[in-house]
């Protein structure tokens, strides 16, 4: 494996550190890697300094580096890297690395965004054969690991295998007068994690829909005109998008534990062999004070983000002063989309607003989110909701099996897929199931 750290700083490599955004650590990187890296405990950052590392510029036009990182250090939502550049061993032009690139692992366009990415590729060897450079100018690392060697262990925590025990789990956590609690339900705790659609990544680390989230926007809306008409704000239609399962920058959460207990057991393609895999319970507490609604200036900021394409975005400064911030260019034609639905919004964004994630109660305004007591966890630009949860946000976890029994159970509680989605076909389609006749094996023996 490899350390790649890219940059759009000039000369940032000269000085002896550099400090990324939280969001821009593990961007290009395939999802082993990153599920195992993104919990930076003492064993992971060490592993990660004992890596070689390739420090490069974006573009592909100028040199790069070969060094080692010296330490690593979370602060708030960034990464502080501390590093050494070997000597001994000069500049490689990128043109050199691009026959190679593939090799390597690194994508197409990967030189044009700013991050920090982990490889599973062996660096000295790949650069040794090309004739970039000779191994033995670089002192072997004392940890040499493929993805498939890392393990990590955990104190597992107690299963729940019926609703009686759910129950009494919720029931037994304190809740204090002045915090909310939220709910989300994932039917594989392995697979699913704490990321809106728009962000998710193929297995390789590739973003799926970020890139075009203003055509996606634009497409439905151009599609459905109709559906959006009663829509006031942008938060509205993202709201009717999500229901229409349009990848957007919102996260699903629900007031009602059970509601998250049915989506644990619930899989979605259907297949068997799901049914066995262990679900989670995620629980989301933070302060009421906290808490926006659908007509919030903050939540009109972040929700109008989807209208700006990804080059505006990628545009945005966040290094200057509140004047000098309010003042670019793709700033501007963000207020520009907030005034169409705020005519008396101020000309004037607070720059750390645009990467909070904030918890939003968004009008009833579709059956489907009155059935599922729905709420949403909005993220701004490049915000990520750590799996452990931020000052913020705290985030615990309750594991579920006995899924199927779990979910015979909802059903008498009359909470299923006919009352949890409301529409006619799909109380059309628990019923026919629900009544279908199945053929029951008798035992032979005698009583």
């Amino acid at each position: 494996m490899y350390n790649l750290f890219v940059t759009a700083v000039e000369q940032a490599w000269n000085k002896p550190f550099y400090e990324y955004d939280r969001s821009r650590f593990l961007e290009y990187t395939n999802d082993k890697l990153v599920k195992y890296f993104k919990d930076l405990t003492d064993k992971k950052t060490t592993l990660l300094k004992s890596l070689p590392c390739l420090f490069a510029y974006e573009g592909t036009k100028s040199s790069v580096r070969i060094g080692k990182l010296k330490s690593i250090k979370e602060r708030g939502r960034a990464i502080l890297i501390e590093y050494e550049l070997y000597t001994g061993i000069p500049e490689i032009p990128f043109s050199s690395i691009e026959p190679i690139a593939k090799l390597l692992d690194i994508r197409d366009w990967e030189m044009n965004r700013t991050h920090w990415a982990v490889k599973d590729e062996d660096l000295i060897e790949r650069l040794d054969s090309a004739s970039l450079i000779k191994s033995n100018q670089i002192k072997p690392s004392p940890i040499s690991k493929k993805i498939d060697d890392l393990t990590e262990t955990d104190i597992p925590l107690p299963k729940i295998t019926s609703i009686q025990k759910f129950i009494g789990k919720i029931l037994s956590e304190k809740k204090q007068a002045d915090i909310e609690i939220f709910y989300r339900g994932h039917s594989d705790k392995e697979k699913y994690r704490l990321v809106p659609s728009l962000f998710r990544k193929d297995d390789d680390g590739n973003y799926l829909y970020l890139e075009n989230e203003h055509i996606l926007y634009r497409e439905l809306i151009v599609s459905n005109s109709s559906d959006f008409t009663s829509d006031e704000y942008t938060l509205d239609r993202l709201v009717r998008m999500q229901h229409y399962s349009l990848p957007t920058r919102l996260l699903d959460i629900t007031s009602n534990p059970l509601i998250a207990l049915y989506f644990a057991c619930k899989s979605n393609s259907g297949k068997h062999e799901d049914d066995e895999k262990e679900g989670e319970v995620i629980i989301f507490s933070l302060k009421r004070e906290l808490i926006k609604y659908f007509d919030s200036d903050t939540v009109s900021c972040i929700a109008n983000l989807a209208r700006l394409p990804k080059s505006d975005k990628d545009q945005i400064s966040f290094d200057l002063d509140k004047v000098g911030f309010n003042d670019q260019a793709p700033i501007k034609r963000l207020i520009h989309f907030i005034k169409e639905e705020k005519s008396f919004f101020e000309s004037r964004i607070v720059p750390d607003d645009l990467r909070k994630i904030v918890c939003i109660k968004g009008k009833k305004s579709n059956d489907r989110i009155s059935s599922q007591s729905g709420a949403f966890l909005l993220f701004g630009l490049d915000a990520i909701l750590d799996e452990k949860g931020t000052s913020n946000i705290k985030v615990t976890r309750i594991p579920i099996t006995n899924k199927i029994n779990i979910l015979n159970e909802l059903d008498l509680l009359n909470i299923n897929e006919s009352t949890v989605f409301p529409y006619i076909e799909n109380s059309a389609k628990y019923v026919a199931d629900k009544y279908k006749f199945k053929l029951i094996v008798k035992s032979n023996k005698s009583l």
